[in-house]
């Protein structure tokens, strides 16, 4: 197997033409080596191998054989694609995934589109995949033997799991298109076998992008009405593509969680859908959907008009037999009088009858008089009353409480005000305030009240209105008028 690197970088030159002229030697110039290098980063080189690729593999279809699938957890699936000679990595990202009608698994061959990149951390070139379609069978039919197995295996389809429909429902629900065929069908055929039905309509879309999504919201919305007996949910025909909603995996877990027994009517009868297994009756079209639901209401009235006349038929045969046998007795020696009995114990029976009528009038009479004055009694001591009459009582009590409160305050305050004014009258602080002083000892213990307890020469403690001053005595004076001369005491 030959490399890039066993080819030769330059077409080799094509030699010259025969020349009767000998060939006179070329001269090469040698460019300089300088010049003609150039050096590349390994992410220039990858960058630009990247670019070539992506330029000439802009779009491809790839077929082979999956393997090595894996889905990480951003929802973009790797995997492997080969065949017997060589194989190429792959990616393709979670939303053309979520696109795709199957479920891609490894030894699956497939045909995937996409183009050729680079992943420049690994330098590893690799295939950048938006559509996958399996190979041989259609995408569509894959994905519905795919979900149909799935689903079977969790016991959606199961027989035991299936509901009978009710005899005759009163409310049925109806899940599909307003502009198609079918919901006019559905309301025909209900309108002419039973006239009294209620019918609720959910509206929907039932093809296109989306419509499994509408389907499945408009069967939760219908189950949660009350009152639902049974649920009709389907379109009319169509190719497969049209079809296409009711094999998706949403409407058939809503299908399989409606509280109510579901009739699945899509298409016409070799139409197949996912649906269909689900549902817990199939009808082939949607006219045959309305008809399982209710039967006809002429048959209803026959039954019942066949049942009463055979019910009125054996009543007639039990008083006949009855009658013979009543007859039989009275033919009887010991029952001559059965009839004249009969007579009396009727009479004796409305007699006490009549007694017991008028006993119970009156019992119910009496009963109905203490419950009056037992009425009054209570509306006497009605809590109402009494608590509105304490109200009264406390709205007075708190009055003369404030008044006599405020009373008490104002002679309080007058005796308060007395009797300061005489604590102020008494107290040596107001005998200050008119001139006066106190004098004191010179350590402040005692009141000099007397000259004669002071000598010339010690120190005394005036206190005035304002402060207060140490003195020392200079000269003492007996007499304060100065009647008498001052007198000196010897030392």
């Amino acid at each position: 197997m030959s490399t890039l690197f066993d080819l030769p970088f330059e077409e080799p030159e094509p030699e010259p033409a025969a020349s009767p002229e000998p060939a006179r030697p070329q001269v090469r110039e040698v460019p300089d080596p300088e010049e003609t290098r150039r050096v590349y980063t390994v992410a220039q080189l990858t960058a630009r191998i990247r670019s070539l690729l992506e330029r000439e593999f802009f779009e491809v279809w790839v077929e082979g054989e999956l393997s090595n699938c894996k889905v990480w957890t951003t929802g973009h699936m790797y995997f492997t694609l080969k065949d017997r000679q060589a194989q190429i990595k792959g990616v393709i990202f979670r939303l053309p995934l979520s696109r795709l009608r199957f479920k891609p698994a490894d030894g699956m061959r497939v045909i995937a589109r996409g183009r050729v990149s680079v992943y420049d951390q690994k330098g590893d070139y690799q295939l950048l995949c938006e559509h996958m379609e399996p190979e041989g069978i259609g995408a569509r039919q894959l994905a519905f033997e795919q979900l149909k197995a799935r689903l079977a295996a969790e016991g959606l389809f199961a027989a035991e799991r299936k509901r009978t429909l009710p005899a005759l429902p009163r409310k049925i629900g109806v899940v599909t298109s307003l502009d198609g065929a079918a919901i006019r069908d559905i309301i025909k055929v209900l309108r002419r076998r039973y006239a009294n039905a209620h019918i609720v309509v959910r509206p929907t879309r039932v093809q296109g992008e989306g419509a499994a999504l509408d389907i499945a919201r408009g069967l939760r919305a219908i189950g949660k009405v009350p009152g639902i007996d049974v649920v009709i949910v389907g379109r009319g025909g169509g190719s497969i593509e049209d079809l296409w909603a009711f094999n998706e995996e949403v409407v058939a877990r809503a299908i399989g969680g409606c509280p109510v027994p579901t009739i699945s009517a899509v298409g016409h009868e070799t139409d197949v859908t996912i649906a269909d297994f689900v549902a817990d009756l199939r009808a082939p079209t949607p006219s045959a959907a309305a008809e399982m639901v209710v039967s006809r209401k002429d048959d209803f009235c026959t039954h019942i008009d066949r049942l009463s006349h055979r019910i009125t038929s054996a009543l007639r045969s039990r008083l006949h037999r009855f009658e013979s046998q009543l007859r039989m007795l009275e033919a009887r020696s010991g029952h001559a009088g059965a009839r004249g009995q009969l007579a009396m114990r009727g009479r004796h029976v409305a007699e006490l009858s009549s007694a017991l009528r008028h006993t119970m009038r009156a019992k119910l009479t009496e009963t109905e008089r203490r419950y009056r004055l037992l009425q009054l009694k209570l509306e006497t001591f009605d809590p109402r009353r009494g608590l509105e009459a304490n109200r009264t009582r406390l709205v007075t009590a708190d009055g003369r409480l404030d008044g006599t409160f405020r009373r008490r305050l104002h002679t309080f305050q007058a005796r308060l005000g007395n009797l300061s004014a005489q604590l102020d009258a008494l107290s040596p602080l107001a005998v200050l305030g008119r001139g006066y002083a106190v004098c004191w000892n010179a350590d402040q213990t005692k009141i000099v009240r007397d000259a004669q307890t002071i000598a010339e020469g010690d120190e005394v403690n005036v206190t005035l209105e304002r402060g207060a001053l140490r003195c020392e005595v200079k000269e003492r004076r007996l007499d304060i008028a100065g009647a008498e001369a001052p007198a000196h005491e010897e030392s």
